[in-house]
């Protein structure tokens, strides 16, 4: 905090009043288009870019979920392949870990963060192949210990003139990301970034099942879940009864003990 005082400081009269502008709209942000239009709008000036990616969950256990937020045509949550984002966003997670959980930025050529080339491609491997820069910061919520990563990339600038601002602005990037549903298409994977176990190692659990145990597992209620699948949250409790009965368990703590233990034991 006295690190981000001290840079508020030394902006002049012009650069605080954009400052404030920009934080006063996140904290009033519900939905994903008035998100869009945030990120589009004054934010531009510091943190110059075409796609956003927030990437949340545990990822040490590969149960990673993700946003997509872009105003190129095509490039949306729902119709990325979460396959082939789990690399790219393991891979940037991990390094910012290596780095002390500082701001940082990829060039192309850098470890390379675009996507593979290889075979179909969705509207935002695509898209990357363009991105010429990529700027990557998270934060860790300490209660539940679950972090969340930012990923913006960029097809003109330099981004590395932007890791000050990342770093003043990352919180409130975070705030206003977490006043907003997930654009998630009731019928998806949930895009949620785990190995699913084949039709014979799912211990009687559905496809349904096990994406509603992805969610649980990183601390979803039944009403988030509900809401994230497109279902009630009675059809939420009926599900979870029957994983319950499933597996020999009574809390929600001991199914996912359960199921992390036969995604581990089945790879």
């Amino acid at each position: 905090m006295v690190y981000k005082m001290n840079q508020l400081s030394t902006l002049s009269a012009e650069h605080l009043d954009r400052y404030y502008r920009i934080i006063t709209e996140a904290i009033g942000i519900r939905r994903h288009n008035e998100l869009l239009a945030w990120l589009q709008g004054e934010l531009q000036h510091y943190l110059p870019h075409e796609i956003l990616i927030a990437a949340w969950g545990d990822f040490t256990a590969n149960l990673i979920c993700y946003d997509i937020v872009s105003a190129l045509p095509g490039v949306r949550t729902e119709s990325s392949n979460p396959q082939t984002l789990s690399p790219l966003l393991k891979g940037l997670f991990n390094r910012w870990v290596q780095l002390g959980k500082l701001p940082y930025t990829l060039g192309v050529g850098e470890s390379g963060f675009l996507l593979e080339k290889e075979g179909p491609q969705c509207s935002l491997a695509k898209a990357l192949q363009d991105m010429r820069t990529s700027l990557v910061h998270g934060l860790t919520d300490e209660r539940s210990n679950q972090t969340c990563l930012y990923v913006i990339f960029s097809s003109e600038r330099k981004l590395h003139e932007s890791l000050d601002a990342m770093q003043l602005l990352l919180p409130y990037l975070d705030t206003a990301l977490c006043q907003v549903t997930p654009l998630v298409p009731p019928e998806s994977d949930a895009r949620v970034l785990t190995e699913q176990p084949k039709d014979g190692e799912r211990g009687g659990l559905s496809r349904r099942e096990i994406e509603i145990m992805n969610w649980v597992r990183i601390g979803k209620t039944n009403l988030e879940i509900a809401s994230i699948l497109g279902i009630s949250v009675f059809t939420v409790k009926n599900h979870l009864q029957h994983i319950f009965k499933s597996l020999g368990v009574n809390t929600r703590m001991e199914a996912v003990s359960k199921v992390a233990h036969s995604q581990v034991g089945s790879k």
